[in-house]
C-alpha cells in the first residue's frame, strides 16, 4: 500500500464499510466484555475481554480502508456511544484519543504492515482501560460520576475494596496481551482466507 493512496481522503464507500465496521466492533467488543462487567471484582478486566474478540474485525477493516482517519473515526463513534449510554467520561475519552494513536500508528507503515497493524490495535485496546485509569488515580471522584450515572454504591464499594496495583497490572498488561493475541489470530486469517478470497480487494 502506497502512501499516495494512504493520503486520499475517504469516499462514500469508505465510510459506509467504517460504520459497518464500527458496528461489529462495538457489539464484539460488548461480548467480548459482557462477563466481566457485571461483576465488580471481575469489571476491572473487561478490557482484556473486549481485546481478545476485535482484532481480526480491526485488521480487516484496515485492510478494506487504508487510508487516515478510519481508525479515528471508529473510536470516535464507539467513544460517543459510551458516553451516551452512561459509560464514565473516561472510558470514551480513552477510546477515542487511543483511536487517535492507533490511527497515527498504523499509519507510519501506510496501513500495510502486519506488524505494525498489531501494535496499532493493541494500542487501540487500551482505550477501553480509560475508566479504570480513573479510577485508581481519582477513587473518590470516579465514585461520584458514577453514582450520578446510576451505578449502585454496593457496586462501587466493592471495586474499591478489590482494587489494587496488582491488579491494574495486570489489567494493563493483559489487555495487551490480548490485543496482540486477537491481532495474530487476525493477521493470519487476512493471509490465509481473507486474501485469498478477495474480501481486501
Amino acid at each position: 500500500m502506497s502512501n499516495q493512496t494512504a493520503k486520499r481522503g475517504l469516499s462514500v464507500k469508505d465510510l459506509v464499510t467504517i460504520g459497518i465496521f464500527t458496528a461489529l466492533m462495538l457489539v464484539f467488543s460488548m461480548v467480548g466484555g459482557i462477563f466481566f462487567a457485571p461483576n465488580p471484582v471481575l469489571t476491572f478486566y473487561m478490557p482484556v475481554g473486549s481485546a481478545i474478540l476485535c482484532g481480526p474485525i480491526y485488521l480487516l477493516l484496515i485492510a478494506k480502508v487504508k487510508k487516515r482517519f478510519a481508525i479515528t473515526i471508529v473510536g470516535a463513534l464507539i467513544g460517543i456511544i459510551w458516553f451516551v449510554t452512561g459509560m464514565h467520561w473516561a472510558f470514551a475519552l480513552g477510546t477515542i484519543l487511543m483511536g487517535i494513536v492507533a490511527d497515527l500508528a498504523a499509519g507510519i507503515g501506510g496501513y500495510a504492515s502486519r506488524k505494525i497493524n498489531a501494535i496499532s490495535y493493541m494500542l487501540y485496546s487500551l482505550g477501553g482501560t480509560g475508566s479504570y485509569l480513573v479510577f485508581f488515580a481519582d477513587p473518590d471522584g470516579w465514585a461520584k460520576t458514577m453514582l450520578g450515572n446510576g451505578t449502585e454504591q454496593g457496586y462501587i464499594d466493592t471495586m474499591q475494596a478489590t482494587g489494587n496495583s496488582a491488579i491494574l497490572a495486570v489489567m494493563l498488561i493483559g489487555t495487551l496481551a490480548a490485543a496482540l493475541i486477537s491481532a495474530a489470530v487476525g493477521s493470519k486469517m487476512l493471509k490465509k482466507q481473507f486474501e485469498k478470497a478477495g474480501i481486501t480487494a
